[in-house]
């Protein structure tokens, strides 16, 4: 995937925002809270303590840069399978939206 297609898959989920923080980075919120940034090599995203163990120790993921004790990794664009980014992309949306108030679910249409 190319870093406009990631762009494209994250802002097709439900009630995505999309910012440019940190530098040049696109920052991809949901209710507000941040679940992916990406930059032209890597996209960093939220995952299960599962998901962040699999991903790290397999070598397909690291650390996230700032982020890691909060079960975020990282993984170069070009070098993982589209179903899988977007997997996990979409997995990342959803562990942030279901952190959401009922309330905020609610009023974004994810409830």
């Amino acid at each position: 995937m190319t870093r406009a297609e990631v762009e494209a898959f994250a802002m097709g989920l439900p009630a995505v925002t999309k910012v440019i923080q940190w530098g040049e980075s696109d920052v991809f919120k949901v209710g507000g809270k941040v679940f992916a940034i990406s930059g032209d090599v890597s996209v960093s995203f939220k995952v299960t303590e599962i998901g962040f163990m699999a991903l790290t120790e397999s070598g397909i993921g690291r650390q996230a840069p700032y982020c890691a004790k909060g079960q975020w990794t990282a993984v170069d664009i070009a070098s993982v399978p589209e179903a899988d980014l977007t997997s996990w992309l979409a997995t990342a949306h959803g562990l942030i939206a279901a952190k959401l108030t009922r309330k905020a679910r609610a009023e974004l249409g994810l409830a």
